[in-house]
């Protein structure tokens, strides 16, 4: 137990440390202040920009920014699905593989243009290295998307211009995601992460046989996979297969790669709003809320289950759907790391977590704030603190303030939309699906495990994580595979744009306001309190709207266990028969 626990410390502690280093950085390049990388990448984008008759000095409004965002997402989305559907006959197919159904093609574009990569295929056997190369550019374009509605979200909520979408786009990659990624793909294949366009090895066993081993240009789309948030593996094991991710360091490397920019992101706001401080408040709150998460998820699996414990005679972990070079403490960790900053990337069966494993993972998917997504999460807590800014102002009958600008009707309804959508986008099509468990759901374990799964491939979807409780026959030739492709499609994009929209909206919004001098009275949100107050407005809200998903799948799933109502089937010791009669 203090080796697992020394590894999480261990991963905590690094985060601390290069979390405030790279969000100095990324507000140095979002403000456009001198880099390291200027000379570098300056006359890369100057090409990009003049090819592309861009200006920096256009900024944009906030209907501007979300046109640019939902024209240029609808043609990298079409260009993709093209790809997919003529595979068979276009190069760098060397194992021949034909084209996927139109249903499994539309989704998969959908998740990976949605930074969701939520995956109903298996990916060695589906997809050519042509078409899993083009979801790399997905990776590289769904995730600088939302690095750039962070950023312009930022930017009106600290009283700037929203910027330019299509230059806050270039430069998430040429400043931050490539640079990094780089990086983190030369450490991966140093490590033992194949990086080839050769076919598939075929290697001859000790028994004599033959065995077909899959490869591919993996490191590079790793890289971008854990550091963009995107977690679509190029194998169906995702990160929890040798050649994602091998080892226990390449396990670090890659936790840290996907919780490190939305953790740096509130450091950037602090740079923004010139109050550091409450960018470490805010970092702080949500670091405590990730720490209890991971000791929940973690404690759960290092006790195990009580009723292989009883039949064992003594605790053993939950080593149920793990791998083995990983462990409990490091399957845990990256489980609530994956589902709270909605990489959705795994190492480890969900399906296989103990109850409060399911509940954390869950709780993440409902909450998206622990750390959030990529540039959205970071607005997504800001519009749980412009709420808290509206109760304590009811309290207290004054006009709510938020960095010294007023909070009225349009900033509310706004923010009120970013967060029902979720829950419609989640709970709507959940229904749906539970109402025609026969027809519809597939799912392998009925009753309240069941009920997990179906809500939590929702959550997923609608929260753009794209990791998966599995046991649903989701995928083709599934007879439910078309309901699950499209019914997700419809979760994926709600739960995508709506938000976005209205989160720009809010920004421009912002963007206009007068400041209003600071009195006595004004309520300050750089302070222990007010962090205090909107934990508590995060935590209540998230616990409302779910509770009775939460309460009738894991919370009920662990009563179940704990009661022992699931009894060992008798174990029959066969006996030698008698030999009959010379």
């Amino acid at each position: 137990m203090q080796q697992g626990l020394l590894q999480i410390a261990l991963t905590l502690l690094i985060l601390i440390a290069i979390a405030p280093v790279l969000g100095n950085y990324m507000a140095r390049v979002y403000m456009g202040q001198p880099t390291i990388l200027d000379s570098a990448i300056k006359p890369v984008e100057q090409i990009i920009y003049k090819a592309s008759n861009i200006r920096s000095v256009d900024s944009m409004t906030g209907w501007q920014y979300a046109r640019s965002l939902l024209y240029s997402n609808a043609a990298m989305g079409i260009f993709v699905f093209f790809i997919f559907m003529l595979q068979g006959v276009l190069p760098l197919n060397p194992t021949s593989l034909s084209t996927p159904t139109w249903d499994t093609a539309l989704h998969t574009t959908i998740s990976f243009l949605t930074n969701t990569d939520q995956q109903h295929y298996s990916g060695e056997t589906t997809f050519s290295y042509l078409s899993q190369l083009t979801l790399g550019f997905l990776m590289f374009t769904s995730a600088a998307t939302g690095l750039a509605v962070g950023i312009a979200f930022i930017r009106g909520l600290t009283g700037r211009p929203l910027g330019n979408f299509y230059i806050d786009l270039i430069q998430s990659i040429t400043r931050i995601l490539l640079p990094l990624s780089l990086i983190i793909a030369l450490l991966l294949l140093i490590s033992g992460v194949p990086e080839t366009l050769a076919g598939p090895a075929v290697a001859r066993t000790l028994e004599g046989g033959t065995q077909v081993i899959a490869r591919g240009p993996v490191a590079h789309l790793e890289s971008i996979k854990q550091l963009g948030e995107n977690g679509g593996g190029f194998f169906a094991m995702n990160s929890a297969h040798p050649f994602e991710n091998p080892n226990p360091f390449t396990n670090l490397l890659e936790t840290l790669a996907m919780v490190s920019i939305p953790a740096a992101m509130i450091h950037t706001y602090g740079r923004f709003a010139n109050n550091k401080k409450q960018g470490w408040l805010i970092f702080w709150m949500v670091f405590v809320i990730y720490v209890i998460l991971i000791g929940i998820a973690a404690f759960g699996e290092y006790g195990g289950n009580p009723q292989i414990n009883n039949l064992l005679g003594a605790q053993q972990p939950n080593l149920e759907g793990k791998e083995v070079r990983f462990g409990w403490a490091e399957t845990a960790l990256w489980a609530v790391t994956t589902t709270g900053t909605m990489c959705g990337a795994v190492n480890g069966m969900h399906d296989s977590l103990m109850p409060p494993g399911g509940f954390v993972t869950l709780f993440n998917l409902f909450l998206q704030i622990v750390w959030g997504g990529q540039g959205t999460g970071t607005a997504y807590l800001f519009i749980y603190s412009i709420l808290s800014v509206f109760l304590t102002g009811l309290m207290v009958g004054r006009t709510p303030e938020f960095l010294g600008r007023k909070i009225e009707k349009r900033e509310i309804v706004l923010a009120s939309v970013v967060l029902l959508i979720h829950p419609i986008a989640v709970l709507i099509p959940g229904a749906i699906t539970l109402a025609f468990t026969d027809s519809l759901s597939g799912i392998s374990n009925p009753g309240f495990h069941g009920i997990s799964q179906v809500m939590y491939e929702y959550a997923s979807a609608a929260a753009n994580n794209g990791s998966g409780f599995e046991g649903l026959a989701d995928s083709q030739p599934a007879p439910t595979g078309v309901w699950w492709n499209l019914s997700t499609c419809f979760s994926l994009l709600l739960g995508r744009y709506v938000p976005i929209i209205a989160l720009l909206l809010l920004a421009d919004s912002m963007t206009n306001k007068q400041l209003v001098p600071e009195t006595t009275g004004t309520l300050r949100t750089d302070s222990v309190l007010f962090t205090s107050v909107t934990a508590g407005v995060i935590l209540i809200l998230g616990a409302l709207t779910f509770f009775p998903v939460l309460a009738l799948g894991p919370i009920a799933e662990g009563y179940e266990i704990s009661s022992g109502k699931f009894e060992p089937a008798s174990i029959t010791v066969p006996t030698t028969p008698t030999p009959p009669p010379l």
